[in-house]
């Protein structure tokens, strides 16, 4: 009986260890998985088993392509590029999409450091209390955009809140 390209991509997955992150990205001081490290680490892998890998951009997506030399069944992963003008943001895209549709595709253990970094919560800035002069300047001649931005920029009682709300200013819709 043949092997079908399952039963070869399971033998790849017995032989494949984690891979280690060797590269460095500055801007969120994480570690990652170099693209040419990964496929250094899995193309002799795929070939034992008559496996080929194709990274092709095909109508603006970037594809990682496992084809069975014996049976040419094949399994493909694929993303949507960003539309980026810039040629190195687009090179960097580029790189990025073909190391993450290979591993998902392979299903590789990695730890996405670069997501979690861009993704953490970011802290909203502390507002800084209002000052009973400008409390005071704003109640007496505030209009009523810059009483909406005093309460969104400053931090306020709720007795200032109320009686910023209730000027005249703000009451009678002009701004």
């Amino acid at each position: 009986m043949e092997k079908t390209i399952y039963s070869k991509l399971l033998n790849v997955s017995k032989h494949i260890d984690p891979i280690s992150k060797d590269s460095k990205n500055p801007f969120f001081k994480s570690k990652y998985f170099d693209v040419n490290a990964l496929i250094g680490v899995v193309r002799p892998i795929l070939t034992e088993n008559n496996l080929v890998l194709l990274q092709p951009i095909i109508e603006n997506q970037v594809y990682s392509i496992i084809i069975d030399t014996d049976t040419s069944e094949q399994v493909e992963s694929s993303l949507i590029l960003p539309n980026i003008q810039d040629p190195q943001k687009l090179g960097s895209a580029i790189t990025y999409y073909r190391r993450y549709t290979l591993q998902s595709l392979l299903g590789l253990q990695a730890e996405d450091d670069d997501a979690n970094a861009a993704s953490k919560q970011v802290n909203k800035p502390v507002k800084t209390k209002l000052s009973d002069s400008d409390f005071k300047a704003t109640l007496q001649n505030g209009t009523k955009a810059q009483i909406q931005k005093v309460l969104n920029i400053f931090e306020v009682t709720d007795i200032q809140k109320k009686a910023l709300m209730l000027t005249k200013a703000f009451t009678d819709g002009s701004k």
